[in-house]
């Protein structure tokens, strides 16, 4: 969720609050925020904090993501597919080189049914896992990790601990999400400790729904300034941060995925499994991915503008198919709708 240098007007989706839940919504259209300043990240060798809960009670193997495996990027439910919490698990688009359509191999959904499907914002989406898996794909599951949002049902407990610990929790809204904070991940007052806790319980969930792989939102908050985050995030406390979350992930048996955060992939390598990128190809930064493809896990690609050349729309695509990434076409108006999709290969 990095990037993009204006958050205007987007996700002005009927039914849907952008990014996070309307108080009937679960399924959040995420999209980019607003773009950083680049900041070189240091090398940290810190032991991630350890949160104590129990993994999954059921031992699983980890699913290994391949590289080239095409994707789908469905955060927005659809209601015309209620008997899957709003995801379209048919879905068969042309790719941009033509030929028949093709279909995706993986499938990256909320943890949560979509609330116009499912009427509420707490349904773990587990039938559409089980029909993903009944079409031979795999299925992600996305949390938001380092942010707040106000339509999820735990977030009584985040405000609750932010009230009782000085207000040293919640930051400011997240630039365009004015129902997304960011929450502080610093811990001087245990509030990576408590994040990390609350994360460990939408994991297991994840688990529990079936899911092959996680993908945690908002883990670069190291790049925002203080003045957009409320709060000074180091790029230490960021890779202690994130390398919790993947070690987490597979305590339960999910394959981890990094969201952007490009600059600190030489030292979250090897904690991840897969990365999901959002617009390289727009911002020319799509050769600080390759350390994955060298390292033989798959890059899932998004873009969303029209081609920075004003010629084809989806001239991307032949960087991105050189490269060996997983990029795929989606809206321009930022929304992870079911349609419009159109993958690179």
């Amino acid at each position: 969720m990095a990037k993009v240098a204006a958050v205007v007007g987007l996700l002005l989706v009927a039914g849907v609050a952008a990014c996070s839940d309307g108080s009937d919504q679960s399924g959040p259209t995420r999209s980019p925020s607003a773009r950083p300043p680049s900041t070189p990240a240091t090398s940290a060798s810190a032991t991630p904090a350890k949160p104590s809960p129990k993994p999954s009670a059921t031992p699983r193997s980890r699913w290994k993501p391949a590289v080239g495996s095409r994707w789908q990027y469905q955060l927005s439910g659809n209601p015309a597919f209620r008997a899957t919490g709003g995801v379209n698990v048919d879905i068969c688009e042309r790719p941009h080189g033509g030929g028949a359509c093709v279909r995706p191999q993986v499938f990256d959904i909320d943890l949560y049914a979509d609330g116009s499907a499912s009427g509420n914002n707490s349904t773990p989406n587990t039938a559409a896992v089980k029909a993903i898996h009944a079409r031979g794909a795999k299925a992600i599951c996305y949390v938001d990790a380092g942010s707040v949002e106000k339509g999820r049902p735990d977030y009584r407990e985040y405000l609750e601990w932010h009230n009782s610990h000085g207000g040293s929790l919640i930051g400011k809204a997240y630039p365009g999400f004015p129902d997304e904070n960011f929450a502080n991940i610093n811990n001087d007052r245990g509030q990576r400790d408590f994040v990390l806790r609350m994360q460990e319980a939408r994991v297991r969930k994840c688990a529990q729904a079936g899911f092959d792989g996680v993908e945690f939102d908002v883990v670069n908050s190291h790049e925002e300034k203080p003045q957009t985050t409320g709060w000074s995030v180091t790029p230490r406390t960021q890779l202690v941060f994130n390398r919790a979350l993947a070690d987490m992930a597979h305590r339960h048996g999910l394959a981890a995925g990094l969201k952007n955060n490009l600059r600190q992939i030489p030292e979250l390598l090897s904690s991840f499994d897969f990365a999901i990128n959002e617009e390289c190809w727009e911002y020319r930064e799509c050769g600080l991915l390759r350390p994955f493809i060298r390292a033989g896990k798959p890059v899932f690609g998004v873009e969303y503008n029209r081609s920075r050349d004003g010629g084809d729309p989806l001239a991307f695509c032949r960087e991105a198919s050189a490269m060996r990434l997983s990029t795929i076409k989606k809206g321009e108006d930022y929304a992870l709708g079911d349609k419009p999709y159109t993958p690179c290969r």
